[in-house]
């Protein structure tokens, strides 16, 4: 995987993180998305976040950490512990989840960075051409503090899980694997407590009183696709992203 050639090491090792030896690389053409049924949503979050805090030293005073609890399906989560066994069955048989886990963590951090900072043309070779023309229009019309709420630091990450995942094949009798990733991250901008058309954005407080810094638990959701087809190139595409509340 390469970002062109803004960060060539960085990247290829964000790469190797998500797929073992594969990188991260649109296909030449987009593929076809699956025949079957509509995308289910990906997962919401289900419980509050809450503040887990332990002692400080010197004059800091108590540290807080955002603790982010879910509930999951456990339908849910035997469906895809059921994929991800006919992935290692029949697609790779290397393939795993924490490791891929991992990797896409990675990647979405550096393209919500890139997002952010509208470094569009350094996603060409990370996003694919279809996804990357309808965020070329929606970022255009983001204000300030939409934008500056997309980019999401790896520490700030609170919580990482999988909401869908597909193995499908197109006309042309090409196989596909898509895995849904849901990232739940916090961010400092300055957004309203409330932004239209969606619920209340959590807003999380820490300090005390005279060093008090507000920040925001956000979601975000990305998609990513391989082709497994015999003789294609074992590389991962983002297919589908969706930050809820900032970029509609």
């Amino acid at each position: 995987m390469a970002l062109r050639c803004a960060a060539p090491g960085r990247v290829r090792w964000l790469a190797r993180a998500l797929a073992g030896s594969a990188r991260l690389l649109p296909p030449a053409t987009a593929p076809p998305g699956p025949p079957g049924p509509a995308r289910t949503r990906p997962p919401q979050l289900s419980a509050q976040a809450r503040f887990a805090s332990s002692a400080g030293s010197g004059t800091e005073g108590p540290q807080r950490r955002v603790v982010v609890v879910r509930i999951t399906s456990p339908f849910a989560w035997l469906r895809t512990r059921f994929y991800y066994l006919l992935i290692r069955l029949y697609f790779d048989h290397e393939f795993s989840i924490e490791e891929f886990t991992r990797g896409a963590k990675q990647a979405f951090s550096v393209v919500s960075k890139l997002l952010s900072q509208r470094k569009l043309d350094l996603l060409e070779e990370l996003v694919s051409a279809e996804v990357l023309q309808v965020l070329k229009e929606k970022i255009s019309l983001l204000p300030d503090s939409h934008r500056d709420a997309l980019a999401a630091d790896i520490d700030a990450i609170m919580y990482t899980t999988e909401g869908d995942v597909r193995i499908y094949y197109d006309d042309d009798g090409r196989k596909f694997v898509s895995i849904l990733m849901c990232f739940w991250y916090l961010n400092g901008a300055n957004l309203p407590d409330e932004v239209p058309g969606e619920a209340k954005v959590f807003q999380i407080v820490f300090g005390d009183e005279n060093t008090k810094e507000k920040k925001h638990l956000l979601t975000a959701n990305y998609e990513f696709q391989r082709e497994f087809t015999e003789g294609a190139k074992p590389d991962w595409t983002i297919t589908r992203i969706e930050h809820p509340r900032l970029l509609e």
